[in-house]
């Protein structure tokens, strides 16, 4: 086991699953957006501001390859858009790594976006219907790249103990 690659939408607790799967596995754990802001020493929000999405999706992919490359044991979790770009999702099976789509549902991710909407800054502006509607969208564009994971732990329903345990199961 070299890479964890840790991907789904936002709100499906890919930062939380990583650091809880971080301290019991021992691997150091990197979220490639907090990555690319330490690089960059700018926020993601300044990047989108002031280069706009283009430059954002191109330092995302080449930091990516980056961690990829590097060659250390660790898990890397990606933003919600990461493998929509760049072809990254080419860049989920490979030599070394393990991609696994932490799958949502619909309702569970509203349900979990809803009560931090305004730190999410493609949802802080939508109420509870257009949320719906904006999620439900994007998860169905984004599903494609999505299943591109060499596996799928739903987590529906799921404590965080549950589903870090169905990724060790998957490791073992």
């Amino acid at each position: 086991m070299k890479k964890i690659i840790l991907l789904g939408y936002m709100g499906c607790g890919k930062s939380t699953i990583a650091q809880k799967l971080s301290g019991i596995i021992e691997t150091p754990y990197i979220d490639l957006d907090d990555y690319i802001e330490k690089k960059v020493k700018m926020s993601i929000k300044e990047i989108f501001e002031t280069h706009g999405e283009i430059h954002f999706r191109k330092l995302e992919h080449t930091y990516f390859v980056e961690l990829l490359n590097s060659p250390d044991e660790i898990i890397v979790g990606l933003g919600g858009g990461t493998p929509c770009y760049a072809n990254n999702h080419e860049l989920l099976i490979g030599n070394g790594i393990t991609s696994i789509y932490l799958k949502a549902s619909i309702d569970t991710l509203f349900n979990r976006l809803v009560i931090n909407k305004s730190k999410r800054p493609l949802i802080a502006d939508k109420n509870d219907e257009e949320m719906k509607e904006f999620i439900a969208k994007h998860l169905f564009d984004r599903s494609y790249y999505y299943n591109h994971a060499q596996h799928k732990v739903n987590v529906d329903g799921k404590s965080v103990e549950e589903t870090v345990n169905d990724i060790l199961n998957l490791l073992a």
